[in-house]
């Protein structure tokens, strides 16, 4: 009882960790492209510092597994939070001298931060047993609530903040919030990994490539580094695609980038139960198909509606496909496997984040918001089919 108690405090406290977290990330998703557009040099780089930002977490997620490997997640998460206000910083000296490279520079910055925000959810998934896993892993997801209130309207109220200093203000948000996670990271205390003994741990490790290969393994990435770039991509595209259309923040924008952060993480409520339901497979199956509805919807008409609907899909359809790639994948792998295989799992998503978010800019400039979403349906397709393959593979050779 003593260990599920502590199990459910630290549970808790990665949850606020993550939803604070996760507001420095809405704000980033709100006005990062929108300030990258106005102080840009040139145009088409509208997006870089923002791929800077995903390229900078690429990079960081190898080095941040094996360093909490060795020091521990929770001076590990700490050494993350105080990275991000450094960044945050940055992003606004940056915005407010107009420096467009500066704040390319803070996106990647900030990048580093996340990477490690990124192993939140795994930690919970060590400190729960069997049962308690898939839930919290969802409940760790699930403080993607309170960014997708608080986000959006910070990064509104940010905009104008230091007039005539567009969207620095939003930045000195990212700062203080950062500040916030180190205090809530303060009191965490995490649990003996479920499920570690002297033999578990003795076993020894395989080959990165064993490990990925499997069809589990490898249907859990594809689905969670192609369904992350698919939403990424598009959610990129959306505020320059809704600028062209005449909304901005006020009338729009920041609407619907909550809405769709708010179905990227309050279905973590039940995805938990519904994957113990259901079963992974199933569960990611139902996040290919909201991915497909979101772009009939989105190639159907270019209303506020239209941007509401499309984006509440892709959000929800990332939620199912990440947190059922999540649970899927700690069924992969030893616990002496456990730093390179989260660490290339991470890499890979994020490999893929920041070619989409580049990528996103510029195919929206140049071709268009339909061409946005027509170019997503390639990734969709391919999630499809790994996850048909992971499936048939795994029936094979579960027992009659």
């Amino acid at each position: 009882m003593t260990a599920l108690r502590t199990a459910h405090k630290a549970v808790f406290f990665l949850a606020m960790a993550q939803a604070t977290a996760m507001t420095c990330n809405v704000v980033m998703i709100a006005t990062s492209a929108l300030t990258g557009r106005m102080l840009a040099p040139i145009e088409g780089i509208d997006t870089l510092p923002l791929a800077l930002q995903f390229i900078a977490t690429m990079a960081t997620t190898f080095p941040a597994s094996f360093l909490m490997k060795k020091w521990g997640r929770r001076r590990g998460f700490m050494l993350g939070a105080w990275i991000g206000i450094l960044g945050g910083l940055v992003m606004a000296a940056a915005t407010y001298i107009a420096s467009f490279w500066l704040f390319a520079f803070g996106n990647a910055i900030f990048g580093v931060s996340a990477a490690f925000t990124l192993f939140y959810r795994f930690a919970a998934a060590e400190a729960a047993d069997d049962a308690f896993r898939p839930k919290a892993i969802s409940l760790v997801m699930a403080g993607g609530v309170i960014a997708a209130i608080f986000g959006p309207e910070l990064a509104k109220y940010g905009q104008d903040f230091l007039t005539p200093h567009l969207f620095a203000g939003g930045f000195l948000f990212v700062v203080l919030l950062s500040v916030l996670v180190v205090l809530l990271l303060l009191p965490l205390r995490l649990p003996p990994i479920a499920g570690d003994t002297p033999l578990t741990m003795s076993q020894p490790a395989r080959p990165l490539l064993e490990i990925a290969m499997q069809p589990l393994a490898l249907s859990a990435i594809a689905a969670a580094m192609l369904g992350y770039g698919v939403m990424s991509f598009v959610m990129t595209a959306t505020p320059l695609a809704m600028a062209f259309c005449g909304f901005d923040l006020n009338s729009g924008i920041a609407f619907v980038i909550q809405w769709h952060v708010l179905a990227m993480f309050a279905p973590s409520f039940v995805t938990g139960h519904i994957i113990k339901r259901l079963g992974e497979f199933r569960v990611m199956s139902i996040g290919v198909a909201c991915y497909a509805v979101c772009i009939a919807i989105g190639l159907y008409g270019i209303d506020i509606q239209h941007f509401w609907l499309a984006l509440v899909l892709l959000g929800l359809g990332w939620n199912f496909l990440y947190v059922a790639g999540t649970s899927q994948l700690t069924k992969c792998y030893r616990p002496s496997e456990r730093a390179k295989i989260q660490a290339f799992n991470d890499c890979a998503i994020f490999s893929s984040v920041a070619l989409c978010s580049f990528t996103a800019g510029t195919v929206e400039q140049i071709f268009g918001w339909d061409w946005v979403l027509l170019g997503a349906t390639v990734p969709v397709i391919l999630i499809a089919l790994a996850l048909g393959y992971g499936y048939r593979q795994h029936q094979r050779h579960v027992p009659a």
